[in-house]
């Protein structure tokens, strides 16, 4: 009897605030989806590293007028180095077939670029690529050996813009939930504020406060589960029709986001939009409205 009494009331309250149930979880639903997408953008991140950075090289260029006897004291020295994991070498036809393949979708480019422009080259992989800085002066001041680059430098600068992302995100997505939280406070307040007259009868009658406050902080409850709905719904289009889609190319650069990453966030944003939305209610009618 209870169960049913609060069920109908929670209804009732969400019917009768429906402009601003519908506002609460249109809001909640926008905040938790700026989460997911950042969670979603902070899983990708993490996996770019594990992949790029699994194949980071040091790329030493040789000098155009090297000779044998100075390229085979180089590949000598890349061979008996500890710090090497393993090393190829890349002839300047082959640099330049390498270049023509990742550069295919720019014509102009590739025609405006010679084939004995592109530097022969050792790309070595390290056991520890943080420790260039050693490669570098080790083997900076050889015969034969032009410039020595590292290519961990230039996705430091890459991860650095997509943490700036990442943190973006976030500090959007808590924004919004700052909003839809003040909306939830200030939606059960007015459902409070509106219902005055049977509290004062139902305290009078000796009814508790847990079962008076139920109904209102079950109010919230249902409208933050119904935005995290939402924001998974606006998920899983994104990722069928953007990600899928338009983003299709960029496969061999970005890994693909899964299916199992988006539906794990179902559970995860009803949980977080559950709980919140729980707590911020109880605060509210514990401390800003006499129920």
């Amino acid at each position: 009897m209870r169960f049913n009494y609060i069920l109908s009331e929670v209804l009732t309250g969400l019917w009768r605030n429906v402009t601003m149930t519908a506002a609460m979880i249109i809001t909640m639903g926008v905040s938790l989806t700026m989460l997911g997408a950042s969670l979603l953008l902070y899983q990708e991140v993490n996996k770019m590293e594990d992949l790029y950075f699994g194949k980071v090289e040091v790329s030493i260029y040789l000098a155009n007028n090297v000779t044998d006897e100075q390229r085979q004291a180089i590949e000598d020295a890349l061979k008996a180095d500890p710090l090497v994991k393993q090393y190829t070498h890349q002839t300047k036809e082959q640099a330049y077939t390498h270049f023509k393949q990742i550069f295919r979708g720019a014509t102009d480019l590739i025609d405006a670029t010679k084939p004995d422009s592109l530097p022969e080259s050792f790309q070595v992989k390290l056991k520890d690529p943080t420790r260039f800085k050693e490669i570098n002066e080790k083997y900076k001041g050889m015969a034969g050996i032009d410039d020595i680059a590292d290519q961990k430098k230039t996705l430091d600068k890459l991860f650095s813009i997509l943490g700036s992302l990442q943190s973006l995100a976030l500090i959007v997505a808590i924004v919004q939930g700052i909003a839809a939280l003040m909306l939830v406070a200030n939606t059960i307040q007015v459902a409070a504020y509106s219902k005055r007259r049977e509290v004062a009868v139902m305290k009078l009658v000796g009814a508790s406060n847990w079962f008076i406050q139920m109904p209102f902080v079950l109010e919230a409850v249902f409208a933050g589960i119904i935005g995290s709905i939402l924001a998974f719904a606006v998920l899983m289009l994104a990722k069928m029709f953007l990600l899928d889609g338009t983003f299709e190319a960029l496969a061999t650069v970005f890994p693909p986001i899964v299916w199992t990453d988006i539906l794990m966030l179902l559970p995860l944003l009803a949980g977080v939009a559950a709980g919140v939305s729980a707590i911020t209610g109880w605060i509210t009618l514990r401390f800003y409205v006499r129920v």
